[in-house]
């Protein structure tokens, strides 16, 4: 009912705001003709006084009589011919405006109960927030336990029941600091840091950046055999092109797991794609443990040179062979370790042009980039 009250009393203002100056104009234009009049009236009580006082001759006081007096017939003689088609216009018009007025919150309220839901209860946030939870929705649930860290931030356990939600919700850098709340509250645990490493690859659009390799082997210390921290740190591996060593891990991990493990078939598509991949093959492999030993009984200027003809050969089977993202993403790191930001930065250009600037590996090599410290464009 105090809604209905509301709109009427809205309603009602807003129609007088255009109404009263509608009105207030056809008044103005009615009065304008005997304004003029009274002027006239005025003029010829002055003239009279004039002629009394003898400041003017009785023969000028008579002609100016008689002009005032034909200004006074032409302005009747026109007030009288056009006041009434003016009279009708004006009054056509506020009508018409009248009723446009009128219509718009009639036709309103009308589409409103006919389309509308006047009768629908009200449903405020704290008490959609108050019910069971068996009846709210997962984002009911997830404002309700905002609401609660809010006011209560050090509770240890309601970051740690929020993040893995945030993480399925794809929300992945709210899960970020949510499990980071949670470890710094309530300390380590391989779930947290596991969690943690995935949210902030997650959100790098899937590359395995230092900070999430950082949490991955946390977990590791915690629990050696956490699935998800073993799962990533070797798709870390191949993603800094050493594929052998990656698919090394993925055995082990196959080897470990159990049958009914949920990370099996993460482990054997990774498998699958990482064994049917050039960089699996070796087609843009860079040195690998007997060149590094080869490499260490050198002078330091032939390690310098066999190190940059690696990496140059490299850059040679990328420009035959350039929808290898992971020979891109190891030509950019060989790159700047070896302190030629300039020349990390024009490969990973070369890198975005070949798969699209608006692609998705196109954000996994910005992504990437960022993790050594390097930009596409300065």
């Amino acid at each position: 009912m105090l809604f209905w009250v509301i709109a009427a009393i809205l309603t009602l203002g807003a129609s007088l705001a255009v109404l009263l100056p509608l009105a207030a104009s056809a008044k103005g234009a009615s009065s304008s003709g005997e304004h003029d009049l009274e002027v006239y009236r005025d003029q010829l009580s002055e003239l009279d006084r004039d002629a009394a006082r003898g400041l003017i001759q009785p023969a000028e006081a008579a002609e100016a009589r008689a002009e005032i007096a034909r200004r006074i017939l032409r302005l009747d003689n026109a007030g009288t011919a056009s006041g009434a088609t003016a009279g009708r216009a004006s009054v056509t018009a506020r009508l018409v405006a009248t009723v446009a007025v009128l219509a718009v919150p009639l036709v309103s309220w009308g589409l409103y109960v006919k389309l509308g839901s006047p009768d629908l209860p009200s449903q405020p946030l704290s008490e959609r927030l108050a019910k069971n939870p068996a009846d709210s929705s997962v984002d009911e649930l997830v404002a309700r336990a905002e609401a609660h860290l809010a006011a209560n931030p050090a509770d240890g356990r309601g970051w740690d029941v929020l993040a893995p939600v945030y993480l399925r919700m794809q929300r992945f850098s709210d899960a970020a600091g949510a499990y980071r709340n949670a470890i710094r509250l309530d300390g380590d645990s391989a779930v947290r840091q596991a969690g943690l490493g995935e949210a902030i690859a997650s959100a790098a659009g899937g590359i395995v950046s230092a900070d999430a390799q950082d949490a991955f082997e946390a977990a590791l210390k915690l629990d050696p055999a956490n699935a998800k921290a073993s799962f990533y740190l070797a798709m870390a591996l191949a993603q800094e092109g050493r594929a052998k060593e990656a698919t090394t891990a993925w055995q082990a991990m196959l080897v470990r797991l159990p049958p009914d493990s949920p990370w099996r078939g993460a482990v054997e598509q990774a498998l699958a794609k990482s064994g049917g991949s050039d960089v699996a093959s070796g087609a843009t492999n860079g040195p690998d443990a007997g060149d590094v030993d080869a490499a260490s009984s050198m002078s330091p200027q032939d390690r310098e040179t066999m190190i940059n003809t690696m990496v140059a050969g490299l850059d040679d089977k990328l420009r035959q062979n350039p929808r290898d993202p992971e020979g891109w993403m190891r030509l950019v790191r060989s790159y700047v370790v070896l302190g030629k930001a300039d020349q990390a930065r024009e490969a990973l250009g070369r890198a975005i042009a070949v798969f699209g600037a608006d692609s998705d590996q196109a954000k996994k090599f910005t992504a990437f980039a960022a993790s050594l410290g390097l930009a596409a464009t300065e």
